[in-house]
């Protein structure tokens, strides 16, 4: 969506702010022997006294609140009763409707020590992001972010997963334009003022190539090797982008 008033834009700062606080519940909460049942659990209650509503479920009838992924898993993982570990990459995805309106944010958190690998591939992706708020700004082409991303996670000895990328959002969670996390020829959007979208690189060690779990939901990389995901829903301006889902 594009937002063209500031109705509209308080209420996609509502948004954002209850993803935040969601993140920041779940974070506190992340340590071994916890559950993906129990930390989705923690910000489904945070959601719920909220008044806001989950969007995967709410759209996709997702059976959970919030995406939560371990090392192989890129994105859509279920919460359940898989216990996290020392040593873990835990990604929190969040995406929540409130009063109409929709913001999406994910980070990735290590959990206790984890091995230099995952560390630097958990850098690489906020990096990645960082370097892309840089372009992603009205009059560049939306593949500009792709080619900014794709490059810094080469350049760092990984690969980007080309089937998962960013998204126009708003008042659904996935809307135009596509945002892909590559240098797409086909992603030739111009950013304009007040444009909402995502942007998230979701990067893997190894080939980047995914496959679709027996769940039918999570998307694991083909190889096993772990992947890192980052995110914020953020509105396009002249300058530096507004982050939505921002502390």
């Amino acid at each position: 969506m594009s937002i063209n008033t500031p109705e509209e834009l308080a209420a996609m700062r509502a948004a954002g702010a209850i993803v935040r606080q969601m993140l920041e519940a779940m974070k506190r909460h992340v340590r071994p022997g916890v559950t993906t049942a129990e930390l989705d659990e923690v910000g489904g209650e945070v959601m719920r006294r909220h008044g806001a509503r989950s969007a995967p479920a709410l759209v996709y009838q997702f059976p959970g609140v919030n995406c939560i992924s371990l090392n192989e898993e890129a994105v859509h993982g279920i919460p359940g009763a898989r216990v996290v570990e020392e040593g873990d990459l835990l990604k929190l995805d969040v995406t929540i409707e409130k009063d109409g309106f929709m913001a999406d944010a994910a980070e990735t958190v290590a959990v206790g020590v984890i091995s230099p690998e995952k560390q630097r591939l958990l850098d690489c992706a906020q990096r990645a992001f960082a370097k892309a708020m840089l372009v992603a700004r009205a009059g560049f082409r939306v593949s500009e972010i792709g080619r900014v991303i794709e490059r810094e996670v080469r350049r760092s000895g990984f690969s980007v997963l080309r089937e998962l990328g960013g998204h126009g959002i708003g008042r659904t969670i996935h809307e135009e334009p596509r945002v892909p996390n590559y240098a797409d020829p086909d992603a030739n959007e111009i950013l304009t003022e007040g444009l909402v979208i995502t942007v998230e690189p979701i990067i893997a060690a190894g080939s980047g190539r995914s496959v679709m779990a027996k769940d039918g939901w999570t998307l694991r990389t083909a190889d096993r090797k772990p992947s890192a995901h980052y995110e914020h829903t953020l509105v396009i301006t002249k300058g530096e982008p507004l982050l939505l889902t921002a502390a």
